[in-house]
This record gives C-alpha cells, sequence and structure tokens, in this order.
C-alpha cells in the first residue's frame, strides 16, 4: 500500500499501473492480487475503512441512545479516525482531485452503504417498520454534517476539531 501511494503521489493515479506499484514494492503481481482486486482497491481501503467504523458502532452502541445520538457518537469516532490518519486522507484527497477517473466515481459512502446503515440503525429497535424513512434521514443527516466538518477540517485550521463538529451537529439538529 505505502508504495502504491507514493506513486500516486508522485506521478497522479492515472499515470500508475499495478505493475508499476509490483516494481515499486518488489512483489509480484500475484501477491499484490491476493490483497487489492485493482490500484483503485488500494485508494478505496480508507473509505471503507471509515465505512466499517461506522457499521460496526451503530449495532455496539448503548441501547438507552437516540438514533440521532448514536449516529452522532458514530461521526465522533469517525472523526477521531480522521484526525488520527490526517496524512494518508490527506494524500487520498490529492490523489483523487488530481485524477478524472476517481473524481468520477466518486470515493464516498454511497447510497447502499448509507442503507446498511440505516437498516443496522432501525435494527435496534423492537419491531422495526422495513418502511420508516427515519433511520435513512437520520443516516443521511449525520454524514451530510460529517461531509461538512470534514471539508472543513482539510480547508481550515480548527483549533478543536471535535468540538467545530459538535458545533456542525447542533447547528443541524438542534436540541429544543
Amino acid at each position: 500500500m505505502r508504495a502504491a501511494w507514493e506513486l500516486f503521489i508522485e506521478r497522479g493515479y492515472d499515470q500508475v499501473t499495478v505493475g508499476d506499484i509490483c516494481a515499486k514494492a518488489e512483489i509480484a503481481p500475484r501477491t499484490f492480487h491476493r490483497y487489492f482486486a485493482s490500484k483503485e482497491d488500494v485508494v478505496a481501503e480508507p473509505v471503507r475503512e471509515m465505512t466499517r467504523l461506522v457499521m460496526e458502532h451503530v449495532p455496539a452502541a448503548p441501547a438507552g441512545l437516540t438514533d440521532a445520538e448514536v449516529m452522532r457518537t458514530a461521526m465522533v469516532r469517525l472523526a477521531g479516525f480522521v484526525i488520527e490518519h490526517r496524512d494518508l486522507l490527506t494524500a487520498l484527497r490529492l490523489v483523487i482531485q488530481r485524477s478524472q477517473h476517481l473524481r468520477l466515481t466518486q470515493l464516498a459512502v454511497g447510497n447502499d452503504q448509507g442503507q446498511e446503515i440505516a437498516a443496522l440503525l432501525a435494527a435496534r429497535h423492537p419491531a422495526p417498520d422495513p418502511d420508516d424513512w427515519r433511520p435513512r434521514l437520520t443516516v443521511g443527516c449525520a454524514t451530510a454534517a460529517f461531509r461538512v466538518w470534514y471539508d472543513d477540517y482539510f480547508r481550515i485550521h480548527l483549533d478543536d476539531p471535535l468540538g467545530h463538529l459538535t458545533a456542525i451537529f447542533e447547528a443541524a439538529a438542534p436540541r429544543t
């Protein structure tokens, strides 16, 4: 993975082949493909990890929390990951910005993952209604708030990144 990221940053994603990655890492293509189906999978790995963190958090959250609180705590956990892996995610943003192919694929939590997270959220309730739109809306609002924070985190200096995330959530859904 390290060899791939170095090449993506140095040459740009679109100019790097799996063969280039294998040569730099001094591995055979078979070894590369044991871990990744394509070079796009290398780039998507941090996004998959971030999605996994949320999907693990939702069913494990304490039973007394509301759906909104579960999603807020999931987003705080996710923000912690972003802060801890700032260098990797800065590189990811740079590589995506420089690659027409990656910009078109829109590496992000997509509708399928959002639906899965909403299903996990709904499953926390006794006799969940499969037609209830509220879990999907809760997930959509939480991920939208997180995306605003994520953009701010990489665009401007934040003295208190987690405090900023809290402020965004408060603005998006103020408690009455």
